[in-house]
């Protein structure tokens, strides 16, 4: 029997294809990297029973990088970036051995159909997969067809079996459009980013961002905020006059008249026009005209649209947004949110869809009148010919989807039946009045049918007060006139809503891109999201936009990046060459890369106004192992120790605290060491400044502390403290916090793991000997004498954390508190004397209490 492998890109959406397909009857077992299932099956495949095998990846399977050497800032020019430095595609996670996975599980198979997601980013994955596969797949008839291509948009059982019974191929074109957007932001981004941040970190101390970063997106979607800043800022506001009349007939309450001149910028003209109006105490009734108006229902619902509309309205940013999207997603509520069309095929079953709305208690009433009374054609809209507009594919309710994603459900729901529902229509009654020389008007609005502002009410016509029946030559009485002073008003800051609007409008980014660019200028701390979700730039994201229309306005304004975006969509449409559209990119970008290193002084000069430089920077800490004078503690991100006398910069692990560490100094360069430390309820470890950027033995990286430090006798190296392999992870090793006393702990220096100990000892040190059981350091504990809790009231005893019996109820495992990853490399380390070298999976290490402590979370 044939073997069929398919391939979807999430592991839910492997689960929920396999059942529609199986129909239930298939089997499923976790595959070998334990985050993607394996369902099994027979069924029938190109006429013929054959055993089908679905599965996933978890989005990207590979991820384009530099070669190792190129990835080491201070040793390679940016300038190399852009077309020396060779790239290569490596596992986007290898901790999940996906490659691996995949071929174990494509081993002896003769087909195989990808579900991947139907966009740009799903077919580059279809090929990433098949690269892998391929290899190790059966080889049949060079002639047979073995690789095929699902296209769907929902998680139906219509859309599912209708995908399989018309397979496809995967698109090579928009494979590649994405392996050249990756490859250009890969390079541009890395070369410009290096650049700016080496130069502008090693000169001022407050810049408050660990990474100054450039994009080719990212940067133009920057300018757009700074843009509308500048425009507030420079903005000078004017006084106007308006003048205000109010009338009124007989009973009636009055009504405000709005001046058919608007406004003028002269107070002696405004007060002329008072005068000219004041000499007549009744307003005539010149004419009164009713129309019939309509406010037309939306069009289909996109995927910019349903973001412009979840900040201004539900107050969700696009990057969470988009995350509670493909979450409904693959949940099978909504139909693919990705994409670009706001109009339905017509044979898009828009009544079967609708139907499924009946027993909602907020609309279905709204939805049994359409049904009965017929739905209304959706408005035309763009066909951008990738998926049906965003659409409600079951029904749902709160207590299944959560607050987030019941308020995204109903908004995207409600869409749907608005864009079936009949226009609202309302009547305008606006009655044009003469006060002496001087002609007002009023208007208001009389609601004829509210149409799909029944579930859309917010954007209903408002409910006003009636206008008084009048008719041409009546006359009211004039009540007030006068000359009102007011000022012109500066914009606001932009909106999430606006930005998306403007990115779409000049074409940065896609659909898929514009939540990431927005979310990237908030986590680099260019810009701030303040109530309104309004994005105000910070002083780093103004001097940088500034700077870049000082060197080359280009860099910042979305011209070229919208002509590149354009380039990328003919290469996708097979009309553009993919070597050719890169290498003339690269080549524009390498050009404008020279001519900034050249002009960064009229960058840097913007810098030095609004920056403090680094030698003013901090407080003192720690002294130099080179001058012994004090170095000054940097703050602000990222946190660093400079030494203003050897103007050297010295990096700290991020995210935590740092003080002095008992002014104690390290063996081999006579730096103070400092501590870092996530707080109390987390690790922490010693360092030394010195070593941590510039490792003093082979077996150690950049950024490891103390706590990984393979020095043969220093008191606080991984050879000293350490105890034992850790109870978690397989490359770390337990060390033994000397600073915790006497809350004493051990922490792993890989992974989160704190396993506290013997509270109260009064002493704890590692000892020379090693366990015979497990091979782990023994450990001496001191007690205090009122508190021990040893037998017989002794205070002393040698053993092994992990074997001892007396020790098995002093132990307790734990998980650091971090505030953040701490950003810090390094790969495996074991100390040496055996120390750390606890047999792989430990066997013999935890015995009953460790055994527990891997499943026990606190």
């Amino acid at each position: 029997m044939r073997t069929v492998l398919m391939v979807a890109e999430k592991p839910s959406l492997a689960q929920s294809i396999a059942k529609i397909l199986s129909k239930g009857s298939c089997t499923s077992r976790k595959g070998l990297n334990g985050a993607c299932s394996v369902f099994e099956y027979t069924g029938t495949f190109q006429g013929q029973t054959v055993r089908f095998k679905m599965t996933s990846v978890c989005g990207h399977v590979m991820s384009l990088d530099f070669i190792g050497k190129y990835n080491n800032w201070d040793k390679v020019d940016p300038a190399e970036l852009f077309s020396k430095a060779p790239t290569e595609k490596k596992e986007a996670n290898p901790k999940l051995n996906m490659v691996k996975f995949l071929q174990v599980e494509a081993r002896g198979s003769d087909y195989v159909v990808l579900w991947l997601d139907c966009d740009k980013e799903g077919e580059n994955i279809c090929f990433e997969v098949l690269d892998a596969i391929q290899p190790v797949m059966n080889k049949g008839n060079i002639r047979e067809k073995t690789v095929y291509r699902a296209k769907f948009s929902s998680i139906t059982d219509t859309d599912i079996w209708n995908a399989m019974n018309r397979l496809g191929e995967p698109n090579r074109n928009e494979a590649l459009s994405v392996d050249a957007r990756q490859e250009l932001d890969l390079r541009i981004g890395c070369a410009f980013t290096r650049f700016q941040t080496k130069y502008f970190q090693g000169k001022y101390g407050n810049l408050d961002s660990s990474l100054i970063s450039f994009g080719p997106c990212q940067t133009p979607t920057l300018g757009f905020c700074v843009e509308r800043h500048d425009k507030i800022q420079s903005f000078k506001p004017e006084t106007y006059w308006v003048i205000q009349a109010k009338v009124f007939k007989g009973k009636d309450s009055p009504l405000t008249l709005d001046w058919n001149r608007v406004r003028v910028f002269d107070r002696e003209v405004g007060q002329m026009f008072v005068n000219l109006a004041k000499t007549s105490r009744e307003a005539l009734v010149e004419a009164v005209s009713k129309k019939e108006k309509t406010k037309q229902r939306p069009q289909a619902l996109n995927t910019v649209e349903m973001l412009r509309v979840a900040s201004s309205a539900l107050g969700m940013g696009p990057q969470h947004t988009m995350q509670i999207a493909e979450r409904l997603y693959t949940q099978g509520y909504i139909s693919y949110p990705r994409t670009e069309t706001t109009h339905y095929p017509e044979n898009f079953d828009l009544k079967g869809t609708l139907k499924q709305q009946v027993n909602n208690p907020i609309w279905g009433d709204e939805v049994k009148t359409l049904l009965s009374a017929g739905i209304n054609r959706p408005r035309k809209g763009a066909d951008a010919g990738d998926h049906p507009p965003i659409t409600p594919m079951r029904a749902a309710s709160e207590a299944e989807l959560g607050s987030d994603g019941w308020r995204l459900y109903e908004y995207i729901t409600e869409h749907f039946i608005a864009t079936i529902s009949q226009d609202c229509r309302y009547l305008q009654t606006t009655i044009e009045f003469k006060i002496g020389t001087e002609a007002f008007s009023c208007s208001g609005k009389t609601l004829i049918s509210p149409g799909y502002t029944t579930v859309m009410p917010w954007q209903g016509i408002p409910l006003e007060e009636a206008l008084p029946a009048c008719e041409h030559g009546d006359t009211f009485t004039v009540d007030e006139i006068k000359l009102v002073e007011k000022q012109t008003s500066p914009p606001d800051y932009l909106t999430e809503a606006e930005l998306i609007t403007l990115m779409e409008k000049h074409g940065i980014g896609t659909d898929a891109s514009i939540p990431v660019h927005i979310n990237n200028i908030c986590q680099r701390n260019y810009v701030t999201v303040e109530n309104g979700r309004k994005l105000k730039p910070t002083n780093l994201g103004i001097v940088l936009v500034h700077g870049y229309y000082k060197t080359d306005a280009e860099l910042v304004l979305p011209t070229i990046r919208s002509a590149v975006e354009k380039q990328l969509n003919l290469i996708a449409q097979g009309k553009a060459n993919y070597q050719q559209v890169l290498q003339h990119a690269l080549d524009i970008f390498k050009r404008k890369f020279h001519y900034f290193v050249d002009s960064i002084t009229s960058m840097d000069e913007l810098m030095e106004v609004s920056f403090s430089p680094i030698a003013a920077s901090g407080k003192p800490l720690s002294r130099c192992g080179k001058c012994h004078r004090f170095m000054k503690y940097i703050q602000a991100k990222p946190s660093r120790l400079h030494c203003s006398h050897c103007d050297e910069t010295y990096s700290l692990p991020q995210n935590g605290a740092i003080k002095l560490y008992k002014e104690l100094r390290c063996p081999l360069d006579e730096f103070e060491l400092v501590l870092w430390t996530s707080g109390a309820r987390g690790k922490s470890y010693p360092l030394c400044p010195y070593c941590f950027s510039n490792p003093p033995f082979r077996d150690m990286k950049k950024g490891m502390g103390c706590n990984e430090c393979t020095h043969p006798s220093c008191q606080h190296s991984l050879n000293s403290l350490g105890i034992g392999q850790c109870v978690e992870c397989d490359s770390g090793v337990l060390v033994l916090d000397s600073t915790s006393g006497p809350k004493w702990k051990m922490a792993c220096n890989k992974c989160n793991v704190v396993v506290h100990f013997f509270e109260h000892a009064h002493k704890v040190q590692v000892a020379q000997e090693s366990c015979d059981a497990c091979d782990a350091s023994l450990v001496m504990v001191d007690f205090n004498k009122t508190r021990t809790p040893l037998p017989a009231g002794e205070t002393q005893h040698t053993g092994c954390v992990f074997c001892d019996p007396l020790f098995q109820d002093l132990v307790e495992l734990k998980h650091a508190t971090m505030r953040h990853s701490m950003h810090r490399g390094g790969g495996a380390r074991r100390g040496g004397r055996g120390r750390g070298r606890g047999r792989r999976g430990n066997p013999k290490k935890p015995k009953d209490k460790m055994a527990a402590l891997a499943a026990y979370f606190v």
